[in-house]
């Protein structure tokens, strides 16, 4: 049985090997010790990272966990990797990723009837850049899919789940709500356009 240090650069070296979020119980399967044991390791690992103020630090996605490098050093990145910036989100983009982020999951017709226009462009986008994703189907009429936020919506907002998104002034809370009640009372089909 490997003592706690080695555990630790086991742990290190599945996560930078993995380059995905991974669930606490995947990481314990593979060492064979308990959840607990291997929530510890990561909270170790974690504190050693930012102790020696590391270029990489652990991210913990709603319950998954990953190694990523400090956001500070991104420009530094790109200028070895030379990857190009990612075109910013738009205002419009940013608009349907709070929609889905706090109503979610939601169907296009949701968004549109918040945003009062057409989004299927936008949802597209998202999707590409992966913020959003389908995550179903709805048993009504027509079968509209529904969207919800992804691991990388958390990475890019730097939240640990969706209960750390900031609270709603009451007054948009109050018209989502409203539009939450309309949609249940008449539920509306969807284009094929999706």
């Amino acid at each position: 049985m490997a003592n706690a240090k080695q555990l630790q650069a086991i742990v290190e070296a599945i996560l930078f090997a993995s380059g995905e979020p991974l669930e606490i119980e995947r990481i314990s399967q593979a060492l064979d010790i308990d959840d607990e044991q291997t929530q510890q390791i990561l909270l170790n690992l974690s504190a050693q990272l930012d102790e020696r103020n590391s270029g990489v630090c652990l991210l913990n996605l709603d319950g998954k966990y990953q190694l990523t490098t400090r956001n500070v050093y991104g420009d530094y990145i790109r200028k070895v990797l030379e990857v190009k910036r990612n075109a910013p989100l738009s205002q419009a983009a940013f608009e349907v990723l709070a929609v889905v982020a706090y109503n979610q999951p939601v169907t296009k017709a949701f968004i549109e009837q918040v945003r009062g226009v057409d989004c299927s462009g936008v949802i597209t986008t998202l999707c590409q850049k992966k913020l959003i994703e389908e995550k179903g189907r709805l048993e009504l009429a027509g079968r509209p899919l529904v969207y919800g936020t992804t691991s990388d919506f958390l990475r890019c907002f730097s939240f640990s789940s969706l209960e750390d998104l900031p609270e709603l002034p009451k007054d948009e809370n109050a018209d989502i709500q409203l539009s939450l009640e309309s949609e249940e009372n008449e539920p509306r089909q969807e284009k094929e356009s999706e």
